[in-house]
C-alpha cells in the first residue's frame, strides 16, 4: 500500500489564491472563435403549445 502517497494526507492547493481572488478560469469563462450559444426556452404552462417565439433579439 506504499504506492499511494496522497490518500489520507493533506495536500497543498496551488489554485486557492486564484479561486478566492476571482482570477481562476473555468470552462464557462472560455470564449472560442465562432462559438455558438444556445438557450432552452420552456413554456411556463404545462401541456401548452408554443405558438410563436420572438427571435428578433437573437
Amino acid at each position: 500500500m506504499q504506492q499511494y502517497k496522497i490518500v489520507g494526507e493533506s495536500v497543498v492547493r496551488t489554485d486557492s489564491l486564484a479561486k478566492v481572488t476571482g482570477e481562476a478560469l473555468y470552462t464557462a469563462d472560455l470564449k472560442l472563435p465562432k462559438m455558438l450559444v444556445a438557450k432552452v426556452l420552456r413554456s411556463p404552462l404545462p401541456h401548452a403549445r408554443i405558438l410563436h417565439i420572438d427571435t428578433s433579439r437573437a
